[in-house]
């Protein structure tokens, strides 16, 4: 089974690795796309306006600022997963794995960088960066320009596994996926959730992981603490699983 997730703004900024390079994500024969938006952010950076860079980094503290300001290209980094620490990220309790357990998530995540597009929670060469969530370089769309540069090599990659998305609504605009596919929707007291939709995230991919989940089927037969499954909805290629938290 593969997992689609999404990044978070928060950020572990250790680095333990090199600088990034062709062979430090999925897809190398596509590193040139990828690089070409990582040039624009970096000569954006370079030549933005003080109002400009609020914008594009989501914060006016200062300090914050002069940091991602340095060359991205010059960044030590360290592996994907170990690299996002928001909510969904706490929850999942990566460290706490056992190495078995860790290797399903390096392999099975499929994590969509708004930055970097689509990258595997065990790629090596992830920087710490930051982009405000839908934030222009120069107008560029840049969930578009993944979108269109990268499906067709993520169509092939995902083509023999079942999938379990889990992305976030703005991190679908990434990647349409063009097969069946589960996804998961969290309500409490008749209301959809969001900060506890992230935790509960983090929860199910750890659980994934421990359980070595591989299809739908055992995926549905997957019993999750205080969540209990009121409907399950299917549309075209789309079912989704209508959890209630108790």
């Amino acid at each position: 089974m593969k997992i689609l997730f999404s990044p978070s703004e928060a950020k572990n900024p250790t680095s333990t690795g090199d600088i990034f390079s062709k062979n430090s994500f999925i897809f190398p024969n596509l590193f040139e796309a990828r690089k070409n938006i990582l040039l624009q952010y970096k000569d954006y950076i370079a030549n933005a306006s003080q109002e400009d860079l609020i914008k594009l980094f989501g914060t006016k503290k200062q300090n914050v600022i002069d940091y991602y300001t340095n060359n991205i290209f010059k960044q030590n980094t360290s592996k994907v997963i170990n690299r996002y620490s928001g909510v969904a990220f706490e929850y999942l309790k990566y460290s706490n794995l056992k190495e078995k357990e860790k290797k399903y998530i390096d392999k099975n995540v499929l994590i969509f960088s708004n930055l970097f597009g689509p990258i595997l929670a065990g790629d090596s060469g992830l920087p710490d960066y930051k982009l405000k969530q839908g934030a222009k370089i120069n107008n560029l769309n840049i969930e578009k320009y993944y979108n269109e540069n990268f499906s067709k090599e993520l169509d092939e990659f995902l083509k023999d596994d079942d999938i379990l998305d889990l992305r976030a609504g703005f991190y679908e605009k990434f990647y349409k996926i063009n097969k069946p596919y589960i996804t998961m929707k969290f309500v409490k007291n008749d209301k959809v959730v969001s900060h506890w939709a992230k935790a509960y995230r983090g929860i199910i991919l750890n659980l994934l992981a421990k359980n070595h989940i591989q299809s739908f089927d055992e995926l549905l037969n997957l019993q999750i603490n205080n969540l209990s499954i009121i409907e399950i909805k299917e549309q075209k290629n789309k079912k989704e699983i209508l959890y209630e938290i108790i």
